[in-house]
């Protein structure tokens, strides 16, 4: 049998969730068949079959597993011993596990009963998989009955079952009420632990800037009044994401990681440009991002961010960020510090572009005002660094001619 692993889906990605397995063990399985459901780092991701042969399901839907590790065997049928790739559980007898998939939905290696259910307090006889959904609800396992071969409590027993009242509940009542209590999917579980990683480990320092858009706003306008009919016209982010590669370009380092104690200085310049997904946030990538103009990167951008919204994106469109922007403008957010994104030096923070009073040397006037936030990892971008960059960041805008 051959093996198939965890494959890796994206430039960061360390591990993978399976989501969801789209054949059955003991399937017959072609090469470019869709396998499996896998959870990334950065998205859900779908992992077609190179291999052709029987399918056994080594890893069970819910559990994690590293980059490279085994998750399946595909082969034309098992050896006479029953074994699947020479490999034993620690403590085991060579008597390989057998693999359950008698819950719909769920299909997880199983373990030796002695191990699963009579281990100290969790002699009910229920799945790993429903122990932790159990868990996270406050379901008590030994008041269910389980639908399962022999009575074992599966996944769907518990998911209709009434959760149990928890402590933590029970204090909260008096005076915050009856919480409702709403459970993360895989991609929210993900992006939470990313971020505390990244604010853990990222010693991060802002720097702010308030740039004048009146230029950025005029050629804009000239844009839109020479724009054929039904012609896409840049938006203002377009600017943005092109002032910032010209000014990584001239700022390398800006345009790196901090890494096993060292930099990595990368020479290309892809600017990730964070979207706002149906319970997420997704970061595609617009690739060599200082070589394309205006236009194309506008049209890039809207490309990407209707393929997030339909969740069509695909690993290396969310793949090779070497920075990335944020703008929350368009709800009126005057600015705001964003977390970087690990494997990165820096993030802008962009506000709204708003008409505001300013003096000049004639009077008190008005001009587009656009306050701009970057955050950077201490470790590689200094105090320096970081102003150098924002300000040749905002003399792009300030004069869009540089963007050519």
């Amino acid at each position: 049998m051959a093996e198939i692993v965890m494959p890796r889906l994206t430039d960061s990605m360390e591990e993978g969730v399976i989501l969801s397995w789209l054949k059955q063990d003991g399937d017959e399985v072609a090469v470019g068949d869709e396998l499996v459901e896998i959870e990334t780092d950065k998205a859900s991701m779908v992992y077609e079959s190179d291999l052709a042969g029987t399918l056994e399901i080594l890893v069970g839907e819910g559990e994690t597993r590293p980059i490279g590790e085994p998750i399946a065997n595909v082969g034309g049928g098992a050896p006479a011993d029953g074994g699947s790739s020479g490999r034993t559980s620690p403590g085991v007898p060579d008597e390989p596990p057998s693999t359950d998939t008698s819950e719909t939905g769920e299909t997880t290696p199983a373990k030796l009963e002695s191990e699963e259910d009579t281990s100290d307090d969790k002699r009910v006889k229920a799945s790993p998989l429903a122990r932790r959904i159990a868990a996270d609800k406050g379901v008590d396992l030994s008041g269910i009955s389980g639908s399962g071969p022999g009575g074992r409590i599966i996944k769907v027993d518990v998911e209709s079952a009434s959760p149990g009242e928890k402590a933590s509940e029970k204090a909260v009542e008096g005076g915050k009420g009856s919480p409702e209590i709403v459970e993360l999917s895989r991609t929210q579980q993900l992006i939470a632990r990313r971020m505390a990683e990244s604010k853990a480990t990222i010693p991060h320092f802002y720097l702010r800037t308030v740039i004048d858009m009146d230029r950025a706003v005029e050629v804009r306008a000239a844009f839109k009044q020479n724009a054929a009919e039904g012609e896409s016209v840049p938006s203002l982010n377009d600017f943005v994401v092109k002032a910032a590669a010209i000014a990584l370009r001239k700022h390398p380092r800006a345009n790196a990681a901090f890494r096993d104690e060292r930099f990595e200085l990368y020479p290309n310049i892809n600017v990730g440009i964070a979207v706002a997904a149906e319970g997420a946030l997704i970061v595609p990538v617009v690739t060599a991002a200082d070589e394309k103009t205006l236009a194309e990167i506008g049209a890039e951008s809207r490309r990407l961010a209707e393929r997030v919204r339909s969740g069509e994106i695909t690993p290396p469109e969310l793949s090779g960020g070497t920075f990335t922007v944020s703008n929350l403008g368009m709800f009126g957010v005057t600015g705001f510090d964003a977390v970087i994104n690990p494997g990165q030096a820096g993030i802008l923070s962009i506000g709204e572009v708003a008409r505001r009073p300013v003096v000049t040397d004639e009077g008190i006037g008005s001009a587009h005002l656009m306050e701009a936030t970057l955050a950077c990892d201490h470790r590689i971008l200094y105090g320096a660094d970081g102003a150098e960059f924002l300000a040749t960041f905002k003399a792009n805008l300030e004069e869009p001619g540089l963007l050519a």
